[in-house]
């Protein structure tokens, strides 16, 4: 009888930041020479589609982690960082989804340097996962983590200026003023999600080393 292969949670990690990378990829498009909302009711599917396989992977994880004998890192781990990756993947559908149910009509452009911001968080996220199974040996993984939260610091400091824009500069319209006050922090929760991955994998790599 074939010996039953083991799960592989490194691979299934490189898996959820890969559609997170795809996801924010999506968000860029959808941005990009924006006009109205209707031009997002083809790309709102497709995201869910992509939130829907990181769901499913996930379960893939929990369901392994269950019944592991000798999980290769504590099981509270396995199943912490599965979740931190999955909100990445959920925090920016909730983007998506709230720009076409508030039916936004123009794209400032500091919304356009926010996506662009955590595609490089969700890229650097997925290079770290890239190297997460080797971290005790990898002379990149520590570089990576820092580059994610970096990416999170600039994404604060994105985030004040943006807001201060809003209610200093783009301020003749008060709905205009309360829906991208809404849609920013939900762009900078997208970057938090990337950083509190990486604090959870830095966390793991202190208590295995």
């Amino acid at each position: 009888m074939a010996k039953k292969q083991k799960f592989d949670y490194f691979k299934a990690y490189e898996r959820l930041t890969e559609l997170a990378v795809e996801e924010a990829g999506m968000l860029i498009k959808a941005l990009d020479g924006y006009e109205n909302s209707e031009s997002l009711v083809d790309v709102l599917p497709e995201v869910h589609a992509l939130e829907h396989k990181g769901d499913n992977i996930n379960h893939d994880i929990f369901s392994s982690a269950a019944v592991d004998f000798m999980p290769p890192i504590d099981r509270e781990d396995i199943v912490s960082l599965a979740h931190a990756l999955d909100n990445v993947l959920d925090y920016i559908e909730d983007v998506v989804a709230h720009m076409y149910m508030y039916d936004i009509r123009t794209m400032p452009e500091n919304a356009l340097k926010f996506a662009d911001l955590i595609k490089k968080s969700c890229k650097a996220l997925d290079k770290a996962m890239g190297e997460f199974h080797d971290f005790k040996k990898s002379k990149k993984f520590k570089q990576l983590i820092v580059a994610i939260n970096d990416y999170e610091e600039e994404a604060d400091t994105l985030y004040s200026e943006a807001m201060r824009h809003l209610h200093t500069v783009e301020n003749e319209d008060v709905m205009h003023v309360l829906v991208w006050s809404r849609i920013y922090e939900r762009m900078e929760k997208c970057c938090d999600a990337c950083e509190h991955a990486a604090d959870i994998v830095s966390t793991i790599l202190l208590k295995n080393m």
